[in-house]
């Protein structure tokens, strides 16, 4: 599908863009990805490994400026949608600002997928957005429920629309483990509370995802997939073993346990080898045989959480993941 194809990726500066577009380019091939972002230097940088690449384009916008996305949108055949304000506290403490991109910036990229042609969309959604606490939750849930909507607003021949849900990115920039990496030595690490559990996935697992999304939805489906679960102590542990931990407690708008799949969703959810789907009741899309495929409905009372995990990521693990992986942990 995205072979010979024209993607755009709205946030492509960020962790998921930095391995989605080399990963893409090895795959499919596509004739251009288009890298669409607000900040200038990080595409600067970003545009320097990409110098002999004539299929790489960089395009200066936010997707709170929809004239400016309706621009960028020329020719595009597919577009991932990883712009996001997502840190917790952050959005805690600026709220209108959140909104405007998460929410706003959502509804704007639907109707420029709609009005140029776009032929697929996959939103990236976070493991916060079943039964959220915080702000970014609550905003990144509404964004589902808009993309999962734009479907009926597309028409049957329009664009298709998806979304993809995923646990915490190993690595990433401004995630957990490169800041116990950068913590010196003699300091204690601190956590919030040992008990804490993460659901756990790499970047190249999520670029996996989406490219699934793409070649499975027919429109309105959250995509889910299955990954191991960790206590924030055994990751600080395995960052820096035989470090001792000092609990600082939980951060404004935490949660003790991530959830990707609520009790509510049920109903509506079916289980694959490697993934979960969610099928919307709008429509009675969640009995459409199409949709469905080969999946198998969860129990009544099912709810995927880290807590309740089957599947746990070992602290030796994490810990030849690291060592494997150290050169680019909390560079991308």
């Amino acid at each position: 599908m995205l072979t010979g194809s024209t993607i755009l990726v709205t946030g492509g500066t960020g962790s998921f863009g930095n391995r989605f577009i080399p990963m893409t380019l090895e795959k499919y091939n596509p004739a251009r990805i288009i890298v669409y972002s607000r900040d200038e230097m990080k595409q600067w940088d970003m545009a320097k490994g990409y110098q002999d690449d004539p299929r790489i384009r960089f395009f200066i916008g936010d997707v709170r400026d929809r004239d400016r996305l309706y621009r960028a949108l020329d020719g595009v055949d597919y577009v991932v949608h990883a712009a996001a304000t997502k840190i917790v506290p952050t959005a805690e403490y600026n709220p209108f600002e959140c909104v405007k991109t998460n929410i706003n910036g959502a509804m704007n990229v639907i109707d420029a997928c709609i009005d140029k042609g776009v032929k697929g969309c996959v939103a990236l959604s976070t493991d916060k957005a079943s039964s959220p606490v915080n702000l970014y939750g609550a905003t990144k849930l509404a964004s589902d429920k808009l993309f999962v909507s734009g479907n009926s607003y597309s028409g049957a021949d329009g664009c298709r629309f998806s979304v993809v849900r995923y646990g915490n990115v190993m690595g990433s920039r401004g995630s957990v483990i490169p800041f116990f990496m950068s913590l010196e030595d003699g300091v204690e690490t601190p956590v919030t509370d040992p008990r804490m559990t993460r659901f756990m996935i790499s970047l190249e697992e999520g670029v996996e995802l989406v490219w699934h999304a793409f070649d499975d939805m027919i429109g309105g489906e959250v995509y889910v997939r299955k990954i191991p679960s960790m206590t924030i102590g055994d990751i600080a542990e395995a960052a820096r073993p035989g470090v001792a931990q000092t609990v600082v407690g939980i951060r404004p708008g935490e949660k003790l346990h991530e959830q990707m799949i609520g009790e509510e969703d049920a109903p509506h959810t079916y289980e694959y080898d490697n993934h979960f789907k969610i099928i919307p009741a709008i429509h009675n899309w969640s009995a459409d045989p199409v949709r469905i495929r080969d999946g198998v409905k969860v129990p009544e009372n099912f709810v995927y959480s880290s807590a309740n995990n089957t599947e746990w990521m070992t602290k030796a693990d994490l810990q030849k993941w690291i060592e494997d992986n150290r050169a680019k942990i909390g560079k991308i």
